[in-house]
Formats: C-alpha cells, sequence, structure tokens
C-alpha cells in the first residue's frame, strides 16, 4: 500500500514570515502538534508546538516570534507513492512521529502520522516506527 492512500491530504501549513501565534492558531484548529513551514508549495520546514514553548517561551520570546525563528530545517518528507513499511522505518529512523508527504515535484500533497499507519495496519506498522520514535531523544525533529 502507498502512503498517499493513507495520508491526510487537507492539511494546514504556514510560512516563515507568519507568527508562532498563527502557527498555535492553525494547530488548535487542526488539533495537531505540528504543522509544515512551507514557501508556496514547497516545505522548507516544521514548528511543533513543542519548538513555540521550548525554542520561543522558554527563551523569552513573544507570541509576535516569526516562525522563521522557531522552526526546524532540513526535514525528511515522505513521497506519496512510498510503501507505508519504508515510511515507517524511515519515521523510526528519524525518530518522528509525522512526515510531510511530497509528490514528484517536492510539493507538499500531505501528512503522514503514525496514526495514519495504525488505522491501516492494525497497528503492526506503527508499533516498529513508535519503537525507534520512542527510543532516548525521540521527536527531535517534528
Amino acid at each position: 500500500m502507498k502512503i498517499s492512500e493513507v495520508m491526510t491530504t487537507e492539511i494546514e501549513k504556514v510560512t516563515a514570515d507568519q507568527t508562532a501565534r498563527e502557527a498555535a492558531q492553525f494547530m488548535l484548529r487542526a488539533d495537531t502538534g505540528s504543522i509544515p513551514v512551507c514557501e508556496g508549495d514547497k516545505v522548507i520546514g516544521m514548528v511543533t508546538d513543542r519548538d513555540i514553548a521550548v525554542r520561543g517561551v522558554a527563551e523569552g520570546r513573544g507570541p509576535d516570534t516569526p516562525i522563521s525563528d522557531l522552526m526546524s530545517d532540513g526535514i525528511i518528507c515522505a513521497h506519496e507513492d512510498d510503501d507505508l513499511a519504508s515510511v515507517a522505518k524511515r519515521m523510526s529512523d528519524e525518530q518522528v512521529r509525522r512526515l510531510p508527504v511530497v509528490d514528484s515535484d517536492q510539493k507538499l500533497v500531505g501528512m503522514v502520522s503514525l496514526g495514519d499507519l495504525s488505522r491501516e495496519t492494525g497497528g503492526e506498522i506503527a508499533h516498529f516506527a513508535l519503537d525507534g520514535v520512542s527510543a532516548p531523544g525521540g521527536d527531535h525533529q517534528q
């Protein structure tokens, strides 16, 4: 099964010049802990609720801090034609719970989470990924 069959396609995204407040509002509305940062349709980073709290609030930054100051860059993406097992392995290896999904032109087309993998495989593949994500130092990027 391809990741495009299980990914979420209606996703919120932010730009690097939007604020921490705007990203947090998008996360609240979408009920998610991370959101891709894009230039047009290209993923340039991710920002998480943890980034806002740790890189933002803990360092004394306010809600109007630009996302570019808080986001993680060098993001690992899945490709829409990747199979579930390879994506689960990538998530495990990179210790992330969510991955942006891009097409052959590197344009954002969706997001895949451990929950998406779990629903489609009865938990087997997601359990494999979660083992890596949960290892010490896990979920460091997304």
